[in-house]
């Protein structure tokens, strides 16, 4: 940093989705947590938030406008640069339609810019707007919605104390929020309540577990069925609830039915007894309570699955109960709640509904279109082909799932690519335009945290150079592009985003002050929704249906092994809120039996290659990894991980002249 931060003014740690607030101790020259907080009560941080201010190094920021002339980038004014865009996104309007722009924003940025940008996009024209935040929960907050009506967390993480049972699904949260586990999940845990780890791989979380279920990669939702059946063949169904807040449980019951537990079991490579204690310990618990992460995203079934399982024993619209999604970036929750999304507006509401259009028309003075757009992959895809310019907000697609050298040809075929960012990344390699923008230290507004608290972020320093914040950009660009009136004033932004979202309609910036406020939040009302679904799902009615299990389908005949990965994929780009800055292991942990069978002892070098690449690594035996699988932090496998599941395959690395194996 080029000086020192403002000491004491307090604000919202950036590093990840919980929440806490912190301030700058400049005795310390380190971040302290506030007693009292919205979340961090105690006013304790993990190690990422004692380091929140040392994400960048000084002499990476991106100070000045780029602009690039004969294949480089130059500096410029902003005002060169601003016209150049401003040409650029208007020619192609004129000559594709605006359904030919895309625009890619970020997590890590807070509610106001995720507004104003996806306002941006649709005022334009097109709906092709999305970020990370969706694709990274895309299964289970889809599930949610459909079924709940939100896919927000059901409960906030206080209600999580009252807890019976942890039924801890994909996730790690002992080592990815560890503040929110160690607050609200570890007390209750050691009052007596039950945590069960679902996850092929043994980490921090497994560590306070009572029981461990290591399914075969792909057939988690397999596994939770069979808690389920267990439910019904021992009478555990929550009966009173069933009737008169589910429908199409007699379609799911014989679903269940259909299944034989020992080859379900045998195909999942879990014990059927133990299966058999975990089910007893959920249905007969007062409260039980799901907590997911990005570990049930291989697709529908496992989200399907487990929202099953909770409406079978009644476990939603109380305290201790639900289904509760532990997000991971710091604002993945509000950057989907304000509308960054292809098919749906600020709040959740559906881009084809008439009268959602009418009414943000009302505030906008221009309807947006009722089309819904492209998601970031299909975006992603069609650079060069169907979209012609593409606008990225503090995000990276060149390091994307879609395969490094497949995304690069692609940004060098569209006829515009703008990005705004903090520092260079390898999609600014890529850009025509790259505008400076401001660190999350460096600017104000709100950010949504994973239990849907909304806090205000305050600045804290000023941004380096002609470094801009992202908000003035975002406005300068809709008073360049569009007649609609686009403000810079967190505040006054923050007080339009509320006319347009329905679950913000009753907050206010003062009212959040150095507290917080939790949708849905009711104009008129004093305090927000802590539980919710208590007498209505959010979808307005009165029941949730079941989804029948589907068809076993047995996925582990494929070659290669599978790859597992933790941490944040991408913890290495440089974006608006920081580089992740944790040290991390980026050793292969394969079990000894896998090992043994590629030729592998501990500590050999191997070469690990599926058709997304190739990456060379230091091999660790540990039997917390199943057999079948691997796992590489998330940064270490960026180069290998591609859409669905990803498999690889793993021999001894080749010797050189200069390393010698195993050196």
């Amino acid at each position: 940093m080029s000086q020192e931060p403002a000491d004491g003014i307090q604000s919202v740690c950036p590093r990840c989705s919980v929440g806490c607030s912190l301030r700058y101790d400049a005795n310390a020259e380190r971040a302290r947590g506030i007693s009292g907080a919205p979340v961090n009560r105690r006013g304790e941080l993990c190690p990422k938030g004692l380091g929140a201010f040392d994400v960048f190094d000084p002499d990476e920021r991106l100070t000045t406008p780029l602009v690039r002339h004969d294949g480089d980038l130059e500096p410029a004014t902003w005002t060169d640069a601003l016209d150049r865009v401003e040409a650029a996104f208007e020619g192609i309007v004129d000559d594709h339609g605006p359904d030919a722009l895309a625009f890619l924003g970020a997590p890590h940025c807070t509610n106001e810019e995720n507004y104003t940008f996806q306002k941006l996009a649709r005022v334009l024209g097109t709906n092709n707007v999305d970020n990370r935040a969706r694709l990274c929960h895309d299964a289970s907050v889809s599930a949610m919605e459909a079924r709940l009506g939100a896919g927000g967390m059901t409960n906030s993480l206080a209600d999580l104390e009252a807890a019976d049972v942890f039924l801890v699904v994909g996730s790690n949260p002992a080592d990815q929020q560890p503040v929110a586990f160690d607050s609200y999940v570890r007390p209750a845990v050691n009052d007596g309540a039950t945590l069960v780890h679902v996850d092929p791989r043994a980490n921090a979380t497994t560590r306070l577990a009572e029981s461990h279920l290591a399914p075969r990669p792909g057939t988690d939702a397999q596994v939770v069925s069979l808690l389920a059946r267990t439910i019904l063949d021992e009478g555990l169904v929550d009966e009173g609830f069933v009737a008169e807040r589910t429908s199409g449980v007699e379609a799911f019951a014989a679903s269940v039915a259909g299944e034989d537990p020992e080859a379900v079991a045998d195909r999942a490579g879990v014990d059927l007894v133990t299966v058999r204690d975990v089910a007893r310990r959920f249905g007969r618990a007062d409260r039980a309570t799901v907590i997911t992460g990005t570990g049930i995203e291989d697709g529908p079934d496992t989200a399907e699955a487990l929202l099953n399982l909770l409406l079978l024993t009644g476990n939603l619209g109380e305290r201790g109960t639900g289904m509760n999604v532990f997000r991971g970036l710091n604002n993945e929750q509000g950057a989907s709640d304000v509308g960054a999304l292809p098919h749906r507006l600020p709040g959740g509401q559906p881009v084809t509904d008439p009268e959602v259009r009418e009414r943000v028309a009302g505030v906008w003075g221009i309807e947006p279109p009722a089309e819904p757009g492209l998601n970031e992959q299909d975006l992603v895809r069609g650079f060069g082909d169907g979209i012609r310019g593409a606008f990225v907000l503090g995000e990276n697609p060149a390091v994307t799932k879609l395969g490094t050298e497949r995304v690069a040809r692609g940004l060098e075929s569209l006829d515009f690519l703008l990005v705004q960012d903090v520092t260079h990344t390898e999609t600014t390699a890529h850009a025509d335009v790259v505008l400076p923008a401001s660190a999350w230290s460096e600017k104000s507004g709100t950010v949504t945290n994973l239990d849907r608290q909304v806090q205000r972020m305050r600045t804290l320093e000023s941004a380096p150079g002609e470094a801009r914040d992202d908000l003035s950009v975002l406005r300068a660009l809709g008073d360049r592009l569009t007649d609609v009136a686009f403000d810079d004033d967190p505040e006054r932004v923050f007080e339009e985003l509320v006319t347009v979202n329905p679950r913000y309609a009753g907050m206010s910036y003062d009212g959040i002050g150095t507290g917080s406020q939790r949708w849905p939040f009711p104009e008129g009302a004093d305090e927000g929704t802590a539980v919710l679904h208590r007498e209505r799902f959010l979808t307005g009615e009165k029941r949730a249906s079941f989804v029948p299990t589907a068809a076993i389908a047995d996925g582990a005949t494929d070659a290669g092994l599978v790859l597992l990965t933790g941490g944040r994929s991408g913890d290495t780009t440089n974006t608006t809120m920081g580089r992740d800055g944790d040290r991390h292991d980026d050793t292969l942990a394969i079990h000894p039996t896998d090992a043994d069978e590629s030729g592998l002892v501990d500590g050999d070098r191997a070469t690990v290659e599926n058709a997304n690449g190739t990456i060379e690594t230091t091999v660790r035996c540990t039997e917390s990894v199943r057999e079948g699988c691997v796992y590489l932090h998330a940064r270490a496998a960026d180069p290998l991980v591609g859409e669905g599941q990803t498999r690889v395959e793993v021999r001894p690395a080749m010797a050189t002249a200069d390393r010698p194996l195993n050196d």
